[in-house]
């Protein structure tokens, strides 16, 4: 790979709405020194048709090529195979690196019937529901030149529990830029929860407790921003809150997705999340830079985002007593939640800048 025209790559994701992946490679591929690298981004479903949920003007806007399978489920697999295999063979790209179970799994077969030998696979969650994904993942690794995990605990999961091999795995952390969460905001007494809600998250068992800690808070609210599967539940179970002695509903907020979910994390004084199973979650990083405290569960990728700072921020996944004592010390003592931020904040810019995570991929690029 000693060319000295840019080297050509194909990012592969399953769709491109805005999320913790989709955000990752975007950035990614927007930061990437273009003198050295032209990057295509093939998504496995069609383009949003919301702009304001979507990466792709972004991307767009930036100069960047963003090609649609317009995929439907898992009966579309074959004809997503052919047409990405179709557009890679337009491409020729030097390397191919996919984000995301599906994404890739259809690259690496694509890739592989094609003859590109520098294939590399984002592994970005400890899978713990879906365990076929693993299967598969150990099945076709011999296709696959890296798997790159998005933390240390992931890697350690996906070669122990994912038996995959483990001088194919390399960490590579998310980033982030502080900058745009560094904005003075006036802050509201807001506990939020921003992501997906899914089992996964834990926003099930989040409510659940919250009768134990938001009646003592009078003056607070739960925020719960985002969209998915258990929406319906998590309102009924919301509504009921007047089954209590007291009420704390009408300090539960469930937003919906919100465009404006990083403006609403910097208003807050708490991130909440009480994930089941992660892998690095971005919101966390977001909370960090904004200079905010975070309550979260003993999952992968907390304890290596947070360090030194993480004894004050976690606690168990399922101790209720645990969550609810994390949540009344951070909200009513200020000095601590102040501390806790700032330290938050520093480690954020020292450890998880963009330009060290730009420059890791490029290195991986151009050394294989």
């Amino acid at each position: 790979m000693m060319d000295s025209s840019p080297l050509k790559l194909a990012f592969c994701i399953t769709e491109l709405y805005i999320g913790g992946a989709e955000r990752a490679l975007c950035e990614l591929a927007i930061r990437l020194d273009k003198t050295r690298f032209s990057v295509t981004v093939y998504s496995l479903q069609a383009r949003p048709e919301n702009d304001t949920m979507s990466c792709v003007p972004r991307l767009e806007a930036a100069g960047i090529s963003v090609r649609f399978l317009n995929m439907h489920g898992r009966k579309s697999f074959p004809i997503g195979f052919f047409r990405l295999r179709k557009f890679l063979k337009e491409q020729q790209p030097d390397c191919v690196l996919s984000f995301l179970f599906h994404a890739n799994l259809l690259s690496r077969l694509a890739a592989w019937s094609l003859g590109i030998k520098h294939v590399f696979s984002g592994i970005r969650v400890a899978e713990k529901k879906a365990r076929w994904h693993l299967t598969f993942d150990r099945w076709t690794s011999r296709l696959v030149e890296k798997y790159v995990c998005v933390s240390h605990s992931v890697a350690t999961f996906s070669e122990t529990v994912g038996r995959l091999p483990k001088e194919k795995i390399v960490v590579i952390p998310n980033g982030i830029d502080v900058t745009p969460f560094s904005l003075p905001v006036e802050k509201r007494n807001w506990i939020i929860f921003i992501g997906r809600l899914t089992q996964q998250k834990g926003v099930d068992w989040l409510v659940n407790t919250a009768p134990h800690w938001l009646l003592k808070l009078p003056d607070w609210k739960l925020v719960i921003v985002g969209d998915g599967e258990e929406r319906d539940g998590l309102l009924i179970r919301i509504k009921s809150g007047n089954d209590y002695e007291g009420s704390e509903s009408n300090q539960i907020v469930l937003t919906g997705w919100r465009a404006d979910a990083a403006k609403l994390l910097t208003m807050s004084k708490i991130l909440v999340l009480p994930s089941r199973w992660e892998g690095m979650p971005n919101v966390v990083l977001q909370a960090m830079a904004a200079g905010i405290p975070v309550v979260a569960t003993e999952v992968e990728g907390i304890s290596e985002l947070l360090g030194e700072n993480a004894a004050d921020q976690t606690c168990r996944f399922g101790d209720d007593k645990m969550l609810t004592e994390r949540i009344l010390t951070l909200a009513t003592d200020s000095d601590l939640a102040e501390q806790l931020g700032n330290k938050n904040r520093n480690r954020a810019k020292q450890f998880f800048s963009m330009e060290t995570v730009v420059r890791s991929y490029e290195e991986l690029f151009v050394t294989q």
